[in-house]
């Protein structure tokens, strides 16, 4: 069958099982030359079908089996990691239009990791029979003030509107640091400004390892902390991140 029609092209299915079966490599074949693990269903209808030379791809999609509490555990969120993915393809083409959404299932509802996923969220390329438990429900994922904002009287620092949980000395050398912006700082400062009411110091080493998760923590603002070699660390001003107490949280 040909057609012109919409559709939508598996690029992989995310499983080693699936990439390695010599059965879908050779349906893949036998239908176009389409890549290994691909499949094609115009009109939504599951299966392997030709393609009209006609047609282009005009976006994609990636399906991403995570509970919250793994993404959590990492000192993320599902909705940080949706957001920063969205920002990113954004920065890599000029132009493009995204949208993040996170899929939400039935507490307690059994888990089948990835197929879960593409169920809720209407994979067409699906075989037909969704699981009954599973609630198609989408949470759409917006930001509500894009860059990082650091409010020093609260000590809370917010990445696109959302709180990054930052631990009292990773705020406390981001704060420092914003505020000493012109110029390096060197670990053996920061030890000696934010642990001089500590009854022990800790190592320079202790200034690398909270350097390393603050980072991971700014997400796509991580290069605003910069390592200046042989001098320490220093704040690499950006548009979009300000210190300031914003007016929605004076009470």
């Amino acid at each position: 069958m040909t057609t012109t029609a919409q559709g939508h092209v598996h690029v992989s299915t995310g499983t080693t099982r699936d990439r390695a079966s010599p059965s879908h490599a050779a349906r893949g074949r036998s239908h176009g030359g389409a890549a290994p693990g691909g499949a094609l269903a115009p009109r939504g209808l599951p299966g392997w079908q030709s393609v009209a030379v006609e047609t282009e791809a005009r976006g994609f999609v990636v399906y991403i089996s995570m509970d919250e509490s793994a993404a959590s555990a990492a000192g993320t969120s599902l909705r940080r990691l949706a957001t920063e993915l969205r920002h990113y393809v954004e920065s890599v083409v000029s132009g493009s239009q995204c949208a993040a959404a996170v899929a939400i299932a039935p507490a307690g509802a059994p888990v089948s990791g990835l197929e879960d996923v593409r169920q809720v969220f209407g994979d067409p390329t699906l075989p037909p029979g969704p699981r009954p438990d599973l609630l198609r429900v989408l949470t759409r994922v917006s930001t509500g003030q894009p860059g990082v904002v650091i409010d020093p009287d609260r000590q809370d620092v917010r990445l696109d509107g959302e709180g990054l949980n930052l631990a009292l000395k990773e705020f406390e050398i981001l704060h420092y640091l914003v505020e000493h912006h012109d110029r390096a700082v060197g670990r053996e400062e920061l030890l000696d400004c934010l642990w001089r009411k500590t009854d022990q110091i800790p190592g320079e080493r202790t200034i690398d390892v909270h350097i390393r998760r603050l980072r991971t923590k700014l997400g796509r603002f991580s290069s605003t902390v910069r390592t200046v070699r042989g001098q320490g660390y220093r704040f690499h001003e950006h548009p979009e991140v300000t210190a300031w107490a914003p007016e929605s949280a004076t009470p």
